[in-house]
C-alpha cells in the first residue's frame, strides 16, 4: 500500500473507519476516559451498540458511495474500537502508532492486516514510553503539522491531556523539513464544555483555505491568534461553546469540495454550502456522547 496524506482535505482514497460491533456495556464511571462519557453514564444515556453501529454504517455507505477502500478493525470482543484516529496516524508515506493510554493498546493489533500491507520501513513507534500523543491531535497542513498538546503542570495526572511537548518534539524529528507548530489546549475532567479533548475538538482545516475554530479551546491567546493570521478571519468559522460541545469541529473531508458532517450541525453545514462545499449529513449524536465524532472515527491512509 503506498500511503499518501498530504493535508486534510485533498481527494481520500482508502480510509480505516472504527466499529462499534461488540462495543462491551457501559463503561464504570472509574474507567471512563473523558467528562462527556461521565456525563452521560452519569444520566442513563450512555449510546446503545446498536445506535452506533447504524451511525457508522451511515458513513460506510457514504464512502461507497465515493467510492472510498475502506478497512474496518477485527473485532475484538467487548472492547471500545470506534476512535480509530487515536490509534495511529499516517503524514505523507509513513504511518505512525501512536503511544495511547495503556488500556488501548489492543487496538492497534485489530489493524494489523493494514499494517501488514505496508512497507516495513514505512512503520514508526516512538521509542519511549514517555513520549505521547494520539491522532486527534495531529493536523497535516501540506508544509505545516499543527498538534494539540497540553503545557499545564498536572499533565501527568490530567488523563484528557494525550500529547505532550515529547510527542511535539517526536513528529518534528521525523518531518524536519516541515514546520511544526504546538498549540497549548484547554482541558477538563469536570466539564465537557470547558475541555478540548484532542486539537480536532476546538479546530479543524476544511475546503481549500478555511477552517472550523473554537476561540475558548486554547489556553494561550497567541495560538489562536497564529490561526487567525495563518487562515484570515474571513476565512475561520467560529463555534461556541455549545457546538463545540457537540463537537462541530470534529467533521470529515471526503475532497476539497465534499465533507461528511452531523445532520444536526445546521448553523455549520449552512455555512460549508455557502463556500461551495457539498455537506453529507449523517446521524452521529449517538457517537458523540463519547466525546469523539466523524474526524475521530476515521484514520485516513490515502489521498490524492
Amino acid at each position: 500500500m503506498n500511503l499518501n496524506i498530504q493535508n486534510e482535505t485533498s481527494r481520500l482514497r482508502a480510509v480505516v473507519l472504527g466499529t462499534a460491533e461488540s462495543n462491551g456495556p457501559v463503561p464504570k464511571l472509574e474507567d471512563a476516559y473523558d467528562p462527556k462519557s461521565i456525563e452521560h453514564i452519569k444520566a442513563g444515556t450512555y449510546p446503545t451498540e446498536h445506535d452506533m453501529v447504524s451511525e457508522m454504517d451511515a458513513v460506510a455507505k457514504i464512502f461507497k458511495k465515493y467510492d472510498v477502500k475502506v478497512f474496518r478493525p477485527e473485532i475484538i470482543k467487548d472492547y471500545n474500537q470506534i476512535f480509530a484516529r487515536d490509534i495511529a496516524l499516517v503524514i505523507e508515506d509513513k504511518f505512525i502508532k501512536s503511544n495511547i493510554l495503556p488500556d488501548r493498546e489492543k487496538e492497534i493489533k485489530a489493524i494489523q492486516y493494514v499494517i501488514d500491507q505496508i512497507e516495513e520501513n514505512k512503520v514508526y513507534k516512538a521509542p519511549s514510553e514517555d513520549i505521547h500523543f494520539e491522532g486527534g491531535d495531529i493536523m497535516i497542513h501540506n508544509d505545516h503539522i499543527f498538534i494539540g498538546t497540553y503545557k499545564g503542570e498536572d499533565y501527568s495526572d490530567c488523563i484528557v491531556a494525550r500529547t505532550n511537548m515529547k510527542g511535539v518534539d517526536y513528529i518534528k524529528s521525523l518531518f524536519p523539513n516541515k514546520t511544526v507548530k504546538e498549540f497549548d489546549l484547554n482541558k477538563s475532567m469536570k466539564d465537557p464544555r470547558d475541555n478540548a479533548l484532542h486539537l480536532d475538538c476546538c479546530f479543524q482545516p476544511v475546503g481549500i483555505n478555511k477552517a472550523i475554530i473554537h476561540k475558548e479551546g486554547f489556553r494561550d491567546p497567541l495560538d489562536y491568534e497564529y490561526l487567525v493570521d495563518f487562515f484570515g478571519m474571513d476565512n475561520l468559522f467560529h463555534i461556541d461553546k455549545k457546538e463545540m460541545y457537540h463537537m462541530n469541529s470534529n467533521i470529515f473531508s471526503i475532497a476539497e469540495d465534499v465533507v461528511i458532517s452531523e445532520r444536526n450541525f445546521t448553523r455549520l453545514n449552512t455555512w460549508l454550502r455557502s463556500c461551495n462545499i457539498a455537506v453529507e449529513e449523517v446521524p452521529y449524536a449517538e457517537i458523540s456522547k463519547q466525546e469523539g465524532l466523524l474526524r475521530c472515527s476515521t484514520m485516513p491512509l490515502i489521498r490524492d
